[in-house]
């Protein structure tokens, strides 16, 4: 017996995905499975759903009842004004994140920040690199990670997405950087302590532990960062890193013991600390103000 598109979405309703956005979540992957629009569900909901597309429905539907998140389902996630091709290799942009770029195009556009050459440390998807690459055509973007999946996946939405000034290269963070290179660092590194409960919530079950967990309560990547920009950066030069919504205070901290200047911390929508950054001034070369 065929089914409409209305009965299918109200079957699949009476399984009741585990997310806030269940009703969403069912529509986007019935528009996957039919090749359309998810607007199309909504005007036609009489139609019928073709017995091959509604194969490949149920079994992408039985994945998001198992709880994978519809971005690896999906193969794709919107961040900051495009949309990225995702895979398990490489954690899911998340909206915080946009603080991240938001922060850095302040610093560049409102505090006069030089920006020739960036680093995006930990790219993943190429998520922030992009952002600020297409921002910022002027600027070279140099954008690092260890996996070779992920390096992999980031240049092929860099190609795809126009953001030609985008170098990548294979490296643990600043490791191999060339000293005094870069006018600004960003970075959104693991920052979960491997005890944490979140961890075996969500999301977080599927996405790569690598990219989450980091040593020492979720501060041992954060401060290795911190440690080994100093280097890299040029005198004026500044540190960016998203953190833990509870870490802001451990990271200013961070960053003032090793001689950044100007530390502050910004907020989310929630009103977390969410990014922290610092200037780095050689020293003998402050000057106060």
């Amino acid at each position: 017996m065929s089914l409409t598109i209305q009965k299918v979405l109200l079957r699949a309703a009476e399984l009741r995905v585990s997310s806030d956005s269940w009703q969403i979540d069912t529509e986007l992957l019935l528009a996957e499975a039919m090749m359309t629009r998810r607007e199309y569900l909504r005007t036609w909901p009489e139609r019928e759903v073709d017995p091959a597309a509604l194969q490949i429905f149920e079994t992408l539907f039985a994945r998001r009842v198992r709880g994978e998140p519809l971005a690896y389902i999906l193969g794709r996630k919107d961040f900051w004004d495009f949309q990225l091709q995702i895979n398990s290799h490489v954690l899911i942009p998340r909206p915080e994140t946009e603080l991240l770029v938001e922060s850095a195009l302040n610093l560049v556009g409102m505090q006069g920040a030089k920006a020739e050459q960036l680093v995006d440390l930990g790219t993943g998807s190429g998520a922030i690199a992009i952002a600020l690459a297409r921002e910022l055509p002027g600027c070279k973007v140099l954008a690092v990670d260890r996996s070779a999946d992920a390096l992999a996946l980031a240049s092929n939405n860099a190609a795809r997405l126009g953001a030609a000034n985008i170098r990548f290269q294979a490296g643990c963070w600043c490791e191999g950087l060339t000293p005094h290179s870069a006018d600004m660092i960003v970075t959104n590194p693991p920052y979960v302590a491997i005890n944490d409960a979140h961890l075996q919530q969500g999301d977080l079950r599927f996405e790569p532990t690598m990219a989450l967990v980091a040593p020492d309560a979720g501060l041992g990547d954060i401060r290795t960062i911190i440690e080994q920009s100093r280097t890299v950066l040029r005198n004026s030069g500044w540190l960016l890193l998203e953190h833990g919504y509870l870490q802001g205070s451990e990271v200013r901290d961070l960053l003032a013991q090793w001689g950044y200047r100007k530390v502050e911390s910004k907020q989310d929508l929630a009103g977390h600390d969410r990014v922290t950054l610092g200037q780095w001034v050689t020293l003998g070369q402050w000057v106060s103000g």
